[in-house]
């Protein structure tokens, strides 16, 4: 009974049944002088989200209010016509898809902000610093840990942490630290391609009900061909030198050893509801947060922490890293996670509902439909799946695929499978193609840069088709699986 139960539930709460009912009574307005003031809108905030650097403008500003302008118009369209009700139901649908996301990330990055709270990752930083190792170990250490820490925690923070490492030993070497920045980017967009947790496409993915959690690991030979390809060719460029160690003592914090394991148990018994149960993935995540909740209050009346100098001022002292808390020592002692919550990246979040929010109204408007029968009907799948990847280097891969996931073109699970490995690893391409990567950039100022990036980008170029390659190769059987 459970084996017909389950196929019909994700067939009748599939993205592609719930579109297709939605749909099949909406306009098409492609041609529409809203529908050509609708695709100018989205541009002109894409521009001004591409141009954040140079603007200081957040780029959830302008997303926000193009999904306000876009929605309006197209509910002028229909109030004129005398319906309403399409076009309420499609924002509220996407609101939904949005909820479930903005939960998930929130306590994903609440985790995150708690451990760095609790000097877990300065504990990391310290203890790879201070061991003395060369620089060419220490490449190809920040890169593999970079690889295999990116799928529980974000690509973006993964990178920042294994890039102040490469800064702070390879200090003298510019050289080190650009090849090594890029191989960190590389490294954590390749990782956070086999899990659901590693990048925000892959977890829209999984979401989305396409394929469940285990099918993301048989990507992860073509992802690690992906990233030990441009790795091995940088890696002939890195100084046969040691640097002298850095004198730091690690130390975490109360409590953070416990949270870290707590994170992991969040993660897995998100991943047992969803499977057995097929409940939304925000519910065990949500879950996660107020067991942390309680942990944080039993740790507050348990212990107050270590008194002293910590790891944090260490590094401050040495390494030239910046603080991302409190100045007042007592204050950091004490463990408030609605501090740690309220630190999450809300431009971030933000910026995913307006994105949501747009690249929705678009659909409703009918250029999805459009972009699909061009893409997947024209050009066919692999091809469109590949120039997917091509493209989220220039364009940001959360409106890319979630586009493709509006569209919801048929295709067996090895084209979904090559369709997310390549959303995943195609943003390294460029460095602006990445969270992670922008945010290296922005660390790194004025050593790790656009053109500096760029210069390697025949290298990635080579591990991105090698990735795909191996996937067809290996992966054969998924392929015939419709």
């Amino acid at each position: 009974m459970r084996a017909l139960l389950v196929p019909a539930l994700l067939v009748l709460f599939s993205p592609a049944s719930v579109l297709a009912a939605e749909t099949a009574a909406t306009l098409d307005l492609t041609a529409h002088w809203v529908g050509i003031a609708a695709i100018a809108v989205f541009v002109a905030a894409y521009v001004l989200v591409i141009a954040e650097e140079q603007l200081h403008l957040r780029k959830s500003i302008p997303v926000l209010l193009g999904a306000v302008i876009i929605w309006g118009m197209i509910g002028g369209v229909y109030a004129g016509l005398g319906d309403t009700e399409i076009v309420a139901r499609t924002v509220r649908h996407n609101l939904v898809e949005y909820a479930e996301l903005f939960l998930f990330l929130l306590v994903a990055m609440t985790y995150i902000n708690t451990l760095d709270e609790r000097g877990v990752f300065n504990a990391l930083r310290g203890w790879l610093v201070s061991r003395g190792w060369s620089l060419r170990t220490l490449f190809w250490l920040t890169g593999l840990i970079a690889f295999f820490v990116s799928p529980v925690a974000d690509n973006m923070t993964t990178a920042l942490v294994m890039s102040s490492v490469a800064m702070a030993v390879g200090r003298g070497y510019p050289g080190f630290i650009v090849v090594s920045c890029i191989n960190i980017v590389v490294a954590a967009n390749s990782g956070g391609a086999w899990s659901p947790f590693g990048d925000i496409t892959t977890l829209m993915v999984w979401q989305k009900g396409v394929f469940p959690a285990h099918e993301f690991l048989v990507l992860l030979l073509p992802s690690i061909v992906s990233w030990v390809i441009p790795a091995l060719i940088m890696s002939m460029t890195v100084p046969r030198a040691t640097p002298e160690p850095l004198k730091v003592q690690p130390e975490v914090r109360h409590g953070g050893l416990v949270i870290l394991c707590m994170f992991i148990a969040t993660i897995a018994f998100t991943v047992t509801l969803h499977a057995w149960l097929h409940l939304p993935p925000a519910l065990g995540m949500m879950g996660g947060l107020g067991a942390l909740m309680l942990v944080s209050y039993v740790l507050n009346r348990t212990g107050k922490g270590r008194h002293g100098k910590t790891l944090h001022n260490t590094m401050m002292e040495q390494g030239g890293i910046s603080d991302t808390g409190s100045s007042d020592p007592h204050e950091r002692r004490r463990l408030n996670t609605f501090n740690q919550v309220a630190r999450s990246e809300w431009d971030t979040l933000l910026f995913f509902y307006g994105i949501i929010m747009c690249v929705g109204g678009l659909g409703t408007l009918g250029y999805l439909s459009v972009g699909s029968q061009l893409l997947y009907g024209e050009l066919g799948a692999t091809t469109a799946n590949v120039l997917v990847g091509i493209v989220s280097a220039v364009i940001d891969n959360i409106p890319v695929m979630f586009a493709v996931l509006s569209m919801y073109p048929e295709m067996s699970d090895g084209q979904w499978l090559l369709v997310t490995l390549t959303a995943g690893i195609g943003g390294s391409l460029l460095s602006i193609g990445s969270a992670a990567g922008v945010a290296v950039m922005g660390q790194a100022r004025g050593v790790y840069t656009f053109f500096a990036h760029l210069r390697w980008t025949w290298a990635i170029a080579l591990g991105y088709a090698a990735g795909i390659l191996v996937h067809f190769w290996i992966n054969q059987k998924y392929f015939l699986i419709h």
